[in-house]
């Protein structure tokens, strides 16, 4: 396979570091192609902006998501995103690595999704989730915590993991068209030995050379909802946040 990965830590000597590392290590004894995109490393800028296209269709008050589109059928965009942009349409995998701060990426791995995923490529004029730009592809988010286990589970102090990695691999990785594969989590890094760390790095290790049967995150077709926006009658909610609140309670 061809494996994107779209790292987000300053530090190379972080855990972060050390996992990008093993999934390169991995991936490419396993005979995939990988290419890296180290946003820091890389002076990555996030910020959206009208500098992000070389022509513009609408002049004055700047409309993102409509130059986004004209940019696509034209091939304006600045260096930076074009780059950006074939890499994610090269790759059958996308994996983002990135420690977990305040629920959410940092914020440089956010911009690259708001520069990078184009309407009229990623989404939009084919539509969504099962019909985005992007379906055909795999993604799956790794990422690092300094929680332990028990306080994103049910009930737990954090909220539930599903809630809180909702917006990431539903609301933008699925959203575009990803088949989006079960998270790699490692928990309370900062806490453990290195025995622990090291275990997590060969959990890592072993998740990549088996790919193929790493579980699917359950979603919902576009076909399953109604012209309500809402789940057709008799089909079963089979997602955290397409659940009744009372389910979610029990």
């Amino acid at each position: 396979m061809k494996v994107l990965i779209v790292y987000a830590h300053s530090q190379p000597t972080s855990f972060n570091g050390a996992l990008l590392r093993t999934a390169v290590e991995t991936l490419e004894a396993e005979g995939h192609e990988v290419q890296v995109s180290d946003l820091y490393a890389m002076g990555f800028n996030p910020v959206a902006s009208e500098a992000d296209f070389k022509a513009r269709r609408f002049e004055g008050h700047l409309q993102y998501d409509r130059e986004q589109k004209a940019a696509v059928a034209s091939g304006s965009f600045s260096d930076d995103i074009a780059v950006e942009i074939a890499k994610v349409q090269w790759c059958d995998l996308l994996i983002l690595q990135f420690p977990l701060w305040w629920y959410s990426v940092p914020a440089i791995m956010k911009g690259w999704f708001d520069r990078v995923f184009a309407n009229g490529l990623m989404y939009g004029q084919f539509g969504r989730f099962n019909k985005g730009g992007m379906r055909g592809k795999r993604a799956m988010v790794s990422t690092t915590t300094g929680c332990f286990p028990g306080m994103v589970a049910e009930g737990g102090v954090m909220g539930h993991l599903d809630a809180i990695l909702w917006h990431l691999q539903y609301g933008t990785l699925a959203y575009v068209g990803f088949e989006v594969l079960e998270p790699f989590v490692t928990w309370s890094v900062r806490y453990e030995d290195d025995q622990a760390r090291a275990g997590y790095l060969a959990a890592l290790g072993e998740r990549l050379k088996h790919l193929d049967q790493v579980p699917v995150q359950p979603l919902h077709t576009v076909e399953e909802f109604g012209e309500d926006w809402k789940l057709k009658a008799g089909i079963e909610p089979r997602t955290y946040a397409h659940q009744p609140c009372e389910a979610r309670r029990r």
